[in-house]
């Protein structure tokens, strides 16, 4: 093979997969590249619905106003404690849910289409079931609670200052858990099983066996898993919206963008909080990737 044949091969296989890729980018950046460039633009105006008068141009106005506004930054560890929370509980959550069904127990198959249950209703549906079962008079949970003599009145879950953040990272728990479930399991099945067999072997104790072997073989799974959550937890909207509406003490930085663009209909500044959003969703992933060695393109 001459060094032009050489050259030719190898620039073809470099180029096939963006044509092949280029279908697909070409419907991406008409649904999704044209509404962030207009966000973009909109985000450097005062614009709003409800003014008569056109929009104009303010440069970075909206940004440095949003750096002074108290209940932004309210939202940004609203979003902060609910992420790292419930990312943290469903990870946990995930990996022994999914070594008890890795494992060889009776009845694994019904706890596999059990388990998926929580994570196959829709959002919206299942935080207004728990807002019913919330609720401080009518709720099977304060009825429950009274009768085992834990409270001796109903309680304002989703109301309260203090129990509204932590039932709504309560209820993201049950319903999301099934997700990190399914992928870690994916990841525990193609650990190979001589390995174990080896260790047991040799002496090892089930806990040996799990941070030598299991934590280290699943890792790459893990931490794309977590990765996912991670970013759904930071943009996350309709669960907290449903429980607790417009509160403050659980508004997140979506539920702010919404209430600046649908609610005040400001729509310069409500841009500025929604380009926010996307910049610290990316800024989130970036570090997180980086962080963790995340490979997910195969070289």
């Amino acid at each position: 093979m001459t060094a032009q044949t050489a050259l030719q091969s190898s620039w073809t296989k470099r180029i096939e997969p963006w044509l092949l890729l280029a279908p697909m980018l070409i419907v991406l950046a008409t649904v999704t590249a044209w509404p962030l460039a207009r966000t973009a633009y909109l985000s450097f105006m005062h614009a709003s619905l409800d003014a008569g008068d056109l929009p104009r141009f303010i440069g970075f106005g909206n940004y440095l106003a949003l750096m002074k506004d108290g209940d932004w930054w309210h939202a940004v560890r609203n979003t902060a404690l609910f992420a790292t929370t419930s990312v943290i509980l469903e990870t946990l959550a995930g990996v022994g849910i999914a070594l008890l069904i890795d494992s060889q127990i009776k009845g694994r198959g019904a706890l596999r289409a059990v388990m998926l249950i929580p994570w196959a209703i829709p959002t919206v549906v299942s935080a207004q079931m728990w807002q019913w079962m919330l609720h401080d008079q009518y709720g099977v949970i304060n009825a429950l609670l009274i009768k085992l003599g834990f409270i001796s009145h109903g309680i304002a879950w989703t109301a309260g200052t203090g129990t509204a953040m932590a039932a709504i990272i309560a209820v993201d728990v049950w319903q999301t858990t099934p997700f990190m479930v399914l992928l870690i399991l994916a990841g525990l099945q193609i650990i190979p099983r001589d390995l174990y067999e080896a260790a047991k072997v040799d002496g090892a104790p089930g806990w040996a066996r799990f941070f030598y072997i299991t934590l280290p073989l699943l890792w790459p799974t893990l931490a794309v898993a977590i990765l996912f959550r991670l970013l759904d937890a930071v943009r996350m909207f309709d669960l907290a919206y449903v429980l607790s509406s417009k509160s403050r003490e659980t508004a997140t930085i979506s539920i702010y963008a919404r209430q600046q663009l649908v609610d005040f209909q400001d729509v310069g500044y409500g841009s500025a909080v929604a380009m926010l959003v996307f910049l610290m969703i990316s800024l989130v992933a970036a570090v997180y990737i980086q962080l963790t060695k995340i490979r997910l393109i195969s070289e």
